[in-house]
């Protein structure tokens, strides 16, 4: 229903919405004109027709053929509306039932069929004049454009006061195998990049890893210098240290040498000065004995000997002994008394 018919008795009312262009005729004759109409008819002899004048969409996939002979399919829609209600009321058979105000026939549908086909003819004509790959690189704007200034300077519909508001292409594809086929190259170079990209990183990471392993090996060959150099001071020190070690010991050792050798001397010394008091001594006193009797010497000897025992258990004199020594005694003093007195 497009629009509302009451029923009274005999009389109808007619009310439209103002995207309705009600056009009453009376006898043939047309009576009232325009949109968002509401009067009281007399259904005898009436006619009334109304031609909608908002947007309408028309969605349509196509299929048509390149020039390299591959199919494809153009997806979109088309946008139009009534320009001249009056014009295409003349074109197009739009009467309402006057009891019911729903269309008699299918207006509408008879108007979406000539825009389809107009439509696919010129995707169709396009997709004809041009190879597969170039219609691909184009992409949509431009079947579209060719789609909807066809649709808006076709005389068909200019004649009918149709007006084309605006055409959409959603998509423009290929067939499945051929998609495959097409997007292979680009996969193909994506690939390629990726495992361009993969390469570099992989380049760029053992090129960063041999740096650090010169980096490692350089810090490695600085330390095993410094290391050589610390050894060398080391052992320079060890060699400073056992030279001045040995030099001190040698200087100890000398001086040791020297103190025994001063010890040993003044030592030697004092024992020479010592034998040689001892020497003269003994000599002074070999000179003193030298002048006395033997008697003398027997009876010091004997004194000499006394000294030297602590005690005497046993003493034994014989008279050879007594006699003899006693003969001595008296010729020493009788020699002695002989001299006292011739001095």
């Amino acid at each position: 229903m497009v629009i509302d018919i009451s029923n009274f008795l005999f009389l109808r009312h007619l009310r439209a919405e103002p995207t309705s262009h009600v056009l009453f005729f009376k006898d043939g004759t047309l009576k009232q004109t325009g949109p968002g109409l509401s009067f009281w008819f007399l259904p005898l002899g009436a006619s009334v027709s109304v031609v909608p004048l908002d947007d309408r969409e028309l969605p349509f996939l196509f299929k048509g053929r390149s020039s390299d002979f591959q199919d494809v399919s153009v997806n979109g829609a088309v946008i139009w509306r009534v320009k001249s209600p009056e014009q295409l009321a003349r074109r197009v058979d739009f009467s309402v039932d006057s009891a019911t105000g729903a269309f008699t026939g299918e207006p509408l549908d008879r108007i979406a069929a000539s825009v389809t086909q107009l439509a696919q003819q010129l995707a169709s004509t396009f997709l004809n004049k041009a190879a597969l790959r170039q219609i691909l690189d184009d992409g949509i704007e431009v079947i579209r454009a060719a789609i909807n200034n066809g649709l808006a300077t076709d005389p068909g519909l200019l004649s009918m006061g149709v007006e084309i508001v605006a055409t959409r292409v959603s998509s423009v594809l290929p067939t499945a195998e051929m998609e495959k086929a097409l997007q292979m190259p680009a996969r193909e170079h994506i690939q390629q990049q990726a495992d361009q990209a993969t390469f570099q990183r992989r380049a760029l990471a053992v090129e960063k890893e041999r740096a650090i392993q010169e980096n490692e090996l350089h810090n490695q060959i600085e330390l095993a210098k410094r290391e050589e150099t610390l050894i060398a001071q080391r052992g320079q020190n060890e060699r400073r240290r056992s030279t001045e070690t040995a030099e001190s010991k040698r200087i100890e050792a000398e001086a040791a040498a020297k103190n025994v050798t001063l010890n040993a001397e003044a030592q030697a010394q004092s024992i020479r000065v010592l034998e040689e008091a001892k020497v003269n001594a003994e000599k002074e006193r070999m000179d003193i004995y030298k002048d006395l009797s033997s008697t003398t010497m027997f009876g010091l000897a004997a004194r000499e000997l006394a000294s030297k025992l602590t005690s005497i258990e046993h003493l034994t004199l014989s008279p050879d002994m007594l006699g003899s020594m006693l003969q001595r005694v008296m010729g020493a003093g009788a020699k002695k008394l002989e001299a006292d007195t011739q001095a």
